[in-house]
């Protein structure tokens, strides 16, 4: 980088962090010029940004030079993002979410933890079409499939398939978004009628 682009980039973060994170949310009164604001600061931190990203008050992105995030999707309220995480378009982040790419080593007994440092970063991926609930947990080196729905409160420790419905901690999938016998199981609780099969 050019000293310019890191001049750039440095006010950029410091605007950031010192400015529009503390801004009202993007459901406050004013939430266009809210959301617009930090859409506007943020986009040239990112590694690779969509287009109508939204990074909602208080969200905490590190230094968002290893962060990828997708059109239409949004950094939930007070949510932090760790380091080399990619999040695909059209995800949508609830409050308090934390994603975490490290976590401290705790493999000596000879030693205090605090001393031994950060294991290597595992980077979290979610796929599109996501819908992570507030206060869910992502654990180092997780990879989130596709139309996933995250309930609020999950602690994803491993990996989870594409159209997934992930709850509790341990988070376990409950139900897939895919399965024809689901969305059957729904309507006949909704009282929608199937068409007859042919």
């Amino acid at each position: 980088m050019t000293f310019a682009a890191n001049a750039n980039y440095a006010v950029r973060l410091l605007l950031y962090y010192g400015f529009a994170r503390h801004l009202p949310s993007s459901v406050a009164p004013g939430k266009i010029l809210w959301r617009r604001l930090r859409s506007w600061i943020c986009r040239p931190l990112f590694a690779d940004c969509g287009d109508n990203i939204n990074i909602e008050r208080g969200a905490y992105i590190a230094r968002g030079r290893t962060i990828s995030i997708g059109s239409n999707s949004s950094i939930g309220i007070n949510a932090a993002v760790g380091a080399y995480t990619r999040i695909g378009s059209n995800v949508m982040m609830g409050p308090e979410v934390l994603v975490f790419t490290r976590n401290h080593s705790t493999d000596r007994v000879d030693t205090p933890m605090i001393m031994q440092g950060y294991e290597e970063t595992a980077p979290v991926t979610i796929g599109d079409d996501v819908w992570i609930g507030a206060r869910v947990i992502i654990l180092p080196g997780v990879s989130i499939g596709s139309s996933t729905v995250l309930g609020a409160g999950a602690v994803v420790a491993k990996d989870v398939p594409a159209g997934s419905v992930v709850v509790g901690n341990p988070g376990r999938v409950v139900r897939n978004r895919y399965s024809p016998i689901s969305r059957a199981a729904r309507r006949r609780v909704a009282g929608i009628e199937l068409p007859k099969a042919q």
